[in-house]
């Protein structure tokens, strides 16, 4: 996948951006909020439709009503776009894929990219709603059909909760929650497996990726946490064709025996909206025993496994956004990052403060990025 183009209007720190891409690694240097970190951000919130914003309207420049971002690319040898249109009258968004409007999940999965930033360094210690976002965010880039069910699923876990609170508050009867358990356990036995698959996955490329890195001292592991400890979601039954069957009559079991006690607290209390992730070192669990050194190694291990994932998954490299993490890495995991991403031809952004994070040699297009505007440097 090649980014060929981007185009902006009145997108965060610029009026208006009309930039062409190297096919390789093309770096962006500047001072801190100068807009570097932008154009990675319309890249990636063309893929997922989410980033550091916490409302779609705050990626409007000051004082303007409305932001346009078109990503032009090539999937497959195939000249393709994207747009979002955000409105700050309307606070909506409008979609289009190649230049016809879509709703979000004819959207997702069009523009695979993977966005590596030192906010990534937080997931590991931070919240399970992180780390469930980080791994629903893969996998809606590879799957339509994974992003269209944790859709559902999420509609159905909200129209629940609210059935529960009528129910406790005697404005609903109890056994008008027999549809809705019957359909939340059929999409959550299918994004459990979908899930576990993806981790399956992950976890052969980030083992062998943070080996490199590390000069084999350090073996990076990651798990799946299933909350419930008695069904068996272990990697040879996952796999196994009738596995989702019987995952979804556990689930309607275990939904109705608890239905009580979600009565009387209003919310739903299991499913995978409430699972996790464990990340491993040297079989120390990072949350608890990870030293800086080691959550950096196992961020850019994770990362370099999501290209392989996306890769896997879709048949070929999505673009890596590199967000001023050079500065988080020594020299040399720093060049062999650079060699490894010229050797595999992955097309990269890259933010950073100075040049000197990169050798003298030619590493890509390098581009100056200062108060909303962009040269390139020859």
């Amino acid at each position: 996948m090649l980014v060929k183009k981007i185009l902006l209007s009145n997108f965060r720190n610029f009026e208006n951006l009309d930039l062409n891409l190297s096919d390789g690694i093309n770096i962006f240097l500047g001072k801190n909020a100068q807009g570097k970190t932008n154009i990675l951000e319309s890249i990636y919130f063309s893929s997922v439709l989410r980033y550091r914003a916490a409302k779609v309207t705050d990626l409007i420049k000051w004082d303007n009503g409305a932001t346009l971002i078109k990503i032009f690319f090539e999937k497959a040898g195939v000249s393709q776009d994207v747009g979002v249109e955000i409105s700050a009258d309307t606070k909506s968004r409008r979609l289009s894929v190649n230049g016809d409007y879509v709703r979000v999940k004819g959207f997702i999965g069009r523009l695979n990219s993977v966005l590596f930033s030192p906010e990534d360094l937080f997931m590991f210690k931070g919240a399970p709603a992180e780390r469930r976002k980080f791994l629903d965010a893969e996998i809606s880039q590879a799957s339509p059909v994974y992003y269209e069910n944790l859709l559902r699923y999420n509609k159905i876990i909200a129209q629940r909760n609210t059935l529960l609170k009528k129910i406790r508050e005697g404005f609903a009867r109890r056994d008008n929650l027999d549809t809705w358990n019957l359909q939340l356990a059929k999409y959550a036995a299918q994004i459990t497996r979908e899930r576990l698959i993806a981790v399956d996955t992950l976890n052969d490329f980030s083992k062998v990726a943070c080996e490199n890195i590390s000069a084999q001292n350090e073996k990076f592991f990651v798990t799946y946490d299933f909350k419930e400890k008695d069904f068996d979601v272990s990697r040879e039954n996952f796999y196994l064709e009738d596995f989702t069957k019987k995952l979804c009559e556990w689930y309607e079991k275990k939904i109705f025996e608890i239905s009580p006690q979600d009565i009387e607290r209003g919310v739903t209390t299991w499913g995978p909206h409430l699972d996790d992730l464990k990340f491993f070192i040297n079989g120390r669990e990072l949350k608890l025993y990870g030293s800086q050194g080691q959550l950096r190694t196992a961020a850019l291990s994770l990362k370099l496994s999501e290209l392989e994932f996306l890769k896997h998954a879709t048949g070929e490299y999505p673009v890596l956004l590199l967000d001023d993490v050079m500065s988080e890495l020594d020299a040399e995991r720093r060049e062999q990052l650079l060699i490894f991403l010229k050797r595999k031809e992955i097309q990269t952004l890259i933010t950073a403060t100075e040049k000197k994070y990169f050798p003298a040699r030619d590493f890509g297009k390098i581009f100056e990025v200062c108060a909303g505007t962009l040269k390139a440097i020859e």
